[in-house]
C-alpha cells in the first residue's frame, strides 16, 4: 500500500520542521540542479555503487532507480566500501546515501525523482549479519530518516519513496520474525526456495543471483533456446509472486555482447539490469526505451 501524495506531504512537512532536518537543499546533495527533469529508468541498477566519482548523485543524474551500497560495522559506524582496506571515517552510509535521499526527497516533494517512481537502495551487508543488521535499524528507524523507507507492520507494505533490500550477509530470521521493519530480503534462484509462488514477497520483493550459476551463455552468438526458456520461467516465476528479479556478474564490458544480453533481459523482463557503466546502461535503456 501506497500513502497518498497528501499524506505523504504531511510526513515530509513535519520531518522537514524537526529542529533534527535542516530544511536546506544544496546543489551538491541533490545532484542534478533542482528544475532539470532526468527520465527515471526502471530497470537501471547501479551495482558497487559507492565506486563512483559521486556515489549516489551520479547515479541519480544518469536515471538509476537503484543503487547499491556495500556496508562495514566497524566500531558502531557504518562504513561504505568493497573491502575493509577500503574504508574511511567519512564514508559513512548517512552520508553518501540517507542525508542525500533524505534532501531529495524533500526538495521532490515526496519522492527521489520529479516523476513519482520506486527507488531501491540494495544494502549489501559485509560484516556479521545480526551486528550489523541492527546497527542499520536504528539508523533507518532515526526520524532523520525513517520517513524515507517502505516499511512492512500490521502484515502489510506500506510504501514510501525508497526501499531497503538486505543482500549479503543476511539475518533472515531476524527479518523473519520482526512484526515492523523497514528493510526487506534479497533472495537467491539457485536453491529455488526464495523464488515464486510460496515465498513472501512482503519479506523477499526481490531474488537475485550470479548469472553464471545459471546460464552459460556470455552474450556472443544466439542465447541457447534452453537458457532462454530457463531465463523466462525464472522471471514468469518471480512475477506471478510479486517479487523482482536481477543478476550480478553478467558480462558488463562494453560491446556487442553486452548489448545483445541487456536485450535478451529485457525481453525476458528482468526487472534491474546491473551494470557499473551508468551512462552505458542509461543510453542503452533510453535509446530502447525501456
Amino acid at each position: 500500500m501506497r500513502l497518498s501524495r497528501r499524506a505523504f506531504g504531511l510526513v515530509v512537512a513535519t520531518a522537514a520542521a524537526s529542529p533534527l532536518l535542516s530544511p536546506s537543499v544544496s546543489a551538491a546533495a541533490l545532484g542534478t540542479p533542482q528544475g532539470v527533469r532526468v527520465r527515471p529508468l526502471p530497470r537501471a541498477h547501479a551495482h558497487n555503487d559507492y565506486e563512483h566519482t559521486r556515489p549516489l548523485l551520479d547515479a541519480l543524474d544518469t536515471g538509476f532507480t537503484s543503487v547499491e551500497a556495500d556496508i562495514h560495522l566497524v566500531d558502531g559506524e557504518l562504513l561504505v566500501g568493497h573491502d575493509p582496506w577500503d574504508l574511511t571515517p567519512e564514508r559513512t552510509l548517512e552520508a553518501l546515501y540517507l542525508e542525500p535521499l533524505r534532501r531529495r526527497v524533500l526538495a521532490n516533494h515526496g519522492s527521489v525523482y520529479m516523476r513519482r517512481t520506486d527507488f531501491q537502495l540494495l544494502i549489501d551487508i559485509k560484516t556479521e549479519a545480526e551486528s550489523t543488521y541492527a546497527a542499520l535499524e536504528r539508523r533507518l528507524d532515526d526520524p532523520r530518516w525513517a520517513f524515507l523507507f517502505t516499511r512492512y507492520a500490521r502484515g502489510r507494505v506500506w510504501r514510501g519513496p525508497v526501499t531497503a533490500v538486505l543482500s549479503g550477509n543476511r539475518p533472515r530470521a531476524v527479518l523473519e520474525a520482526q512484526p515492523r521493519r523497514r528493510a526487506f530480503y534479497d533472495g537467491r534462484i539457485v536453491d529455488g526456495t526464495d523464488l515464486g509462488i510460496g515465498a513472501d514477497a512482503r519479506l523477499t520483493p526481490l531474488v537475485s543471483d550470479n548469472w553464471t550459476k545459471l546460464f552459460t551463455w556470455p552474450g556472443a552468438g544466439e542465447m541457447p533456446e534452453a537458457e532462454r526458456e530457463r531465463l523466462h520461467s525464472i522471471v514468469q516465476r518471480a512475477h506471478a509472486a510479486g517479487q523482482r528479479v536481477r543478476f550480478w556478474a553478467t558480462p558488463d564490458a562494453a560491446g556487442p555482447e553486452r548489448t545483445a544480453l541487456w536485450r535478451e533481459l529485457v525481453a525476458a523482463g528482468v526487472d534491474h539490469l546491473n551494470t557499473d557503466d551508468l551512462s552505458g546502461l542509461a543510453d542503452f535503456l533510453t535509446a530502447h526505451r525501456h
